[in-house]
């Protein structure tokens, strides 16, 4: 019997005497022991705030992400044994592939957007900078930091690898030290993944613990300051966050539940057409991957009501060609379910939409283990049925009905209360347009896909981190991942008014406005390391002539009629006869003040937020104020310094603005 052990504190605690068992999915053999240790839920959210929180906010973002990375390379290099534990509860190698690799490939996403669109700071600089007075020398800024709590995951059995790492990820890359709960029937496939990132050393202490079995009193010591991430039935979600700490502290909490996510297949996409087949494998797909037990499978099969017929046979041709069985067998295709209990739950569901719709297929499996067959239902009245749109049998179980137009399609859709996706399979864009108005308000994603997409599509099941994942209605009102967006759950929002000084000290970042330093040495011979957030170079000013104009219109070829001619330049409304180019005042601005010699510049990489805000004529003279506005490392050779580019005349208006990127050497 494997024990199933809770991580508490810096300590493993064993299951108790009055621990369950938990038994193989293939063979319905006991297999475990979980819960009923000694564990004291209250304190490790304390040991969590108090250890694990100032541990990781003391790190800055970029940091944070290194920690991920280094997490998903470990956990890949042992994945094997990943593998060959959770054979036991019922996956079969490509449901590894989802759950497994999946999971590390989300740490890898979520260290690699850390690292390129989080600054190397501890704060998060959030939207533009809000002008408050009439001189600007008061300004407001939205900032994030991270909160002074606990990310209390609560997580399905479906996906003890992936469900936990992706709502670790954020949380981790926020600042913030997590629980995990995983559910029992699968929690000993988590408890093997977390024994390894915390064997790795790269967590800081506090910042990953465990609990396998009952949370106790733990929802008792939740604070303003603390998230709860839920995954489950939406039964259980509204108990938790119906839980009077929850309610009396405003605790956040993000749900992902239960739904009845839809697929539609288009009216242009009849039989014979390659979409007609993508649907087909699409919908089979969802049935058969991990056994039909994932939050985004196709519960509902939507077609036009002359498709109905060829539909359920192409499926059914499918179906018939599914080979069930042990998913440590090569050539498996579909594994068991996790538990006897959930087999009893599918087939009791099966029976309640066997009251609105007839059997279409299915066949018999014998045997131990908790093995399902697929079960594809018709119901031919949609508009009048109730549980197919309410009853969700999760499992490999789908339900087949027809639509007359689309409208009527994106009504059925509607009529789940809320999903995690609906995907449409069509090769007309004017067909995507209208279902998405119709649809959208009721789906946390819709995946529109076709012959042209159909060899990179990732799939209707495949929540991908980069996108945000959960849905309106029944899927829970909540959303994960969603690259950034994700991180912001376990973060809080806060207006800055003050200064530019202020806000430039606080964000790290420079603000128009704020002091701007000032050296004998030019900025491009100083090392990365050796530019701080305000130094600025000041340059001579440069006169424009009429010849600097015709010159380089005939050198470019941009002869433009407001560069060339100056009476139909005095009829446009924004210049007051023949203007300079605005890339001439460019090329002039990077004359003013670039340094020639070969420094610790290594190169341009681009400009940013480019305007111009007032013409420039000939006679008129321009000068650059060239200030560091942020600096980020990008690896141990290099940085990127963000520079704040200012143009200006001879009367010191502003003429042009933009960020100048460059790479400086460490």
């Amino acid at each position: 019997m494997r024990e199933i052990s809770s991580f508490a504190m810096g300590k493993w605690v064993t299951p108790g005497e009055d621990a369950r068992r938990v038994d193989c999915a293939i063979t319905g053999e006991p297999f475990g022991r979980i819960g009923g240790g000694a564990i004291d839920t209250v304190a490790m959210l304390g040991h969590a705030r108090d250890v694990g929180g100032p541990a990781l906010r003391a790190m800055n973002f970029h940091e944070r992400a290194k920690m991920l990375k280094a997490l998903a390379v470990h956990l890949g290099e042992q994945k094997q044994q990943l593998y060959d534990l959770s054979f036991h509860t019922g996956a079969t190698q490509n449901d590894h592939l989802i759950d497994i690799d999946g999971g590390i490939g989300t740490l890898f996403v979520f260290a690699s957007k850390g690292r390129r669109e989080l600054p190397e700071s501890k704060v998060y600089v959030d939207g533009d900078i809000e002008q408050l007075s009439r001189h600007g020398s008061f300004l407001g800024q939205h900032i994030c930091t991270p909160l002074h709590g606990v990310g209390v995951h609560i997580n399905a059995f479906n996906f003890p690898v992936w469900g936990m790492l992706e709502k670790l990820a954020p949380t981790l890359l926020a600042g913030v030290p997590a629980v995990v709960k995983p559910a029992s029937s699968t929690a000993y496939v988590t408890e093997l993944a977390v024994r390894m990132m915390l064997e790795s050393g790269l967590l800081p202490e506090g910042a990953l613990q465990l609990i396998s079995g009952g949370v106790g009193d733990l929802f008792e010591g939740l604070t303003a300051q603390d998230v709860v991430s839920f995954t489950g039935s939406a039964a259980t979600a509204l108990t938790l966050r119906s839980h009077p700490a929850i309610m009396r502290n405003s605790v956040r909490f993000i749900a992902e539940q239960d739904s009845l996510n839809a697929s539609v297949l288009g009216p242009d996409a009849t039989e014979g057409t390659e979409e007609f087949d993508l649907f087909v494998r699409e919908v089979f797909r969802e049935m058969t991957a991990k056994a039909g037990q994932k939050c985004t499978a196709i519960r509902r099969v939507m077609v036009p009501e002359g498709q109905v017929d060829a539909l359920i046979s192409a499926l059914s041709a499918k179906l018939d060609q599914l080979r069930i069985g042990d998913p440590r067998e090569e050539g498996t295709q579909m594994g068991a379910l996790v538990s006897e209990g959930q087999k009893r739950n599918v087939l009791e569901n099966v029976d309640k939409l066997k009251q609105e719709a007839k059997i279409a297929w299915t066949t018999e499996i014998s045997g131990k283990g908790a093995f399902c067959a697929p079960v594809l239902l018709y119901c031919e009245d949609p508009d009048g049925a109730e549980l197919v749109h309410t009853t969700e049998a999760f499992g490999p179980v789908s339900t087949v009905m027809g639509y007359r137009d689309l409208q009527h399609a994106a009504e059925l859709v509607a009529k789940g209360g809320g999903s995690l996706v609906t995907s449409l399979i069509t090769s007309s864009a004017e067909t995507a347009r209208a279902f998405v108005e119709d649809a959208a308000a009721w789906n946390g994603r819709i995946y529109i896909n076709n012959s042209h997409s159909m060899k990179e599509a990732t799939g209707h099941g495949s929540p991908l981190p980069h996108m945000v994942h959960g849905g309106p209605g029944r899927a829970g009102g909540g959303e994960e991942m969603g690259g950034i967006r994700g991180v912001m759950h376990y973060m809080q929002r806060t207006a800055i008014q003050g200064s530019p000084d202020m806000l430039t000290a606080i964000g790290d970042r420079w603000v128009p406005g704020s002091s701007q330093g000032q050296s004998s040495a030019h900025p491009f011979t100083r090392r990365f390391g050796e530019l701080s957030i305000g130094d600025t170079l000041f340059s001579r000013s440069r006169r424009v002539t009429l010849d600097d104009i015709e010159h380089f219109a005939q050198f470019t070829g941009d002869t433009f009629y407001a560069h060339m001619d100056d009476a139909a330049a005095a009829r446009n409304p924004f210049f007051p006869g023949r203007v300079a180019h605005g890339y001439l005042l460019l090329s002039f601005a990077a004359g003013l003040f670039v340094e020639p010699n070969e420094g610790p510049v290594l190169a341009n990489t681009g400009l940013d937020n480019l305007r111009f805000m007032k013409p420039v004529v000939a006679g008129d003279e321009i000068k650059v104020a060239l200030t560091v506005k942020r600096k980020t490392k990008r690896n141990d050779d290099y940085g990127e310094v963000r520079w704040d580019v200012a143009l200006s005349n001879q009367e010191d208006e502003p003429v042009a603005s933009y960020e100048l990127l460059t790479m400086n050497a460490l």
